[in-house]
């Protein structure tokens, strides 16, 4: 391997925490280029210092994100696109931001965690310095490290996590569950969160039945919301919804007579283009929210007075917090929280998992596990 290109792996996978290698070679799946398949390349070990914990990684859902990142660019319609290059996101890149692993060495600093103990990891890692970051919000920061975008991801065999409080103890929560609860549960979660206490015992929407949907019905059952519909074309994944308690369920593509306009004080939507924002807005009552978390892309033309004579809210949802993550793990613990389909993969199938995300070839979650 050209000396150049080895350097600049090894310097972008372990990135902030300098060149620490020992003897070991790990393989580690990394993407060299957008648009490209991910490339198994051999890396030297990593040895965490101070604060830092290194963890095996054992389990590491593929979600669509990672798809999104290796094609390089997210869809905002008219033609427009989000560019991850623009935006200072250059290959070399170890994706895989939802991981769950095991202890194997910290530093002199991380006394809190225990060697040999399985822990998820919080990927939505900010720069410990900016406003966001001090308000607790690290996952809104502008000069991000996260795990499976700036820092080596899951799809490594070992990372270097930058402080110990980034880890959260699973134990008793299956791996590949935990490691899902990282992204699609948190994501689920914090949007849920922004529905406020209302929305606990009125009629709620949430569109799209993928592994986001699915985990965001869990969760809102688990939390006691009364009335949970749900939308989605494709009839297995209502099916899906029904079995795991949705108060009712909907095929946005073939309404009929039906109307849904006015019926739900919230509405999240997991898709994100302009079909599921015009069905998730004209289907907000007075005084109702809409959150959109998908990123599919495209724009809709928006009259304003409305927003305002309903009166509607239009948030946003990214991610979420490191508080919120421990709240999601502490819920799990309870045994209330109904788990999400999983489908395990072994690592050696990695573009595969990858190509199935991408293709909607998935009924609930994929994810990595390493084989032993």
């Amino acid at each position: 391997m050209n000396q150049l290109v080895r350097k600049s792996l090894i310097k972008r996978s372990i990135l902030d925490v300098g060149d620490r290698r020992g003897s070991a070679a790990l393989e580690n799946f990394i993407l060299t280029g957008f648009g490209k398949p991910l490339e198994l390349r051999c890396e030297g070990e990593v040895e965490p210092q101070g604060d830092e914990v290194l963890i095996e990684v054992t389990r590491c859902g593929v979600c669509h994100t990672d798809v999104s990142i290796q094609k390089g660019y997210y869809e905002l319609g008219g033609g427009k696109r989000y560019s991850m290059q623009e935006r200072g996101m250059k290959p070399p890149i170890i994706l895989g931001h939802e991981i769950a692993g095991r202890l194997v060495a910290k530093g002199q600093g991380a006394d809190d965690v225990q060697i040999g103990k399985s822990y998820a990891v919080y990927p939505w890692i900010g720069c410990d310095e900016c406003m966001m970051c001090r308000g607790g919000q690290e996952n809104f920061c502008t000069s991000p490290r996260f795990h499976g975008l700036q820092r080596a991801g899951g799809h490594a065999e070992r990372i270097v996590v930058p402080n110990s409080r980034y880890l959260v103890d699973i134990e008793g929560i299956d791996p590949g569950l935990a490691a899902t609860y990282a992204c699609s549960g948190l994501t689920s979660y914090s949007a849920i969160r922004k529905l406020g206490p209302k929305a606990r015992t009125e009629n709620i929407l949430l569109i799209g039945a993928g592994g986001l949907g699915q985990s965001a019905l869990n969760i809102a059952l688990a939390l006691g919301f009364e009335r949970v519909t749900v939308a989605d074309i494709d009839p297995v994944k209502r099916e899906l919804a029904t079995k795991a308690g949705a108060t009712d369920v909907i095929d946005p593509g073939d309404l009929g007579d039906r109307s849904v306009g006015g019926q739900f004080v919230g509405v999240i939507d997991f898709v994100g283009n302009a079909k599921s924002a015009t069905l998730g807005i004209e289907a907000l009552c007075r005084g109702g929210i809409y959150v959109i978390v998908g990123l599919l892309g495209g724009q809709i033309e928006l009259s304003l007075p409305p927003i305002a004579l309903r009166p509607i809210a239009i948030v946003g949802s990214l991610t979420g917090t490191l508080t919120e993550f421990r709240e999601l793990i502490d819920l799990a613990k309870t045994g209330r929280l109904n788990e999400t389909e999983l489908e395990l993969v072994p690592r050696r199938l990695t573009n595969e998992a990858l190509d199935r995300v991408r293709e909607g070839r998935i009924r609930g979650r994929l994810v990595l596990t390493r084989e032993t």
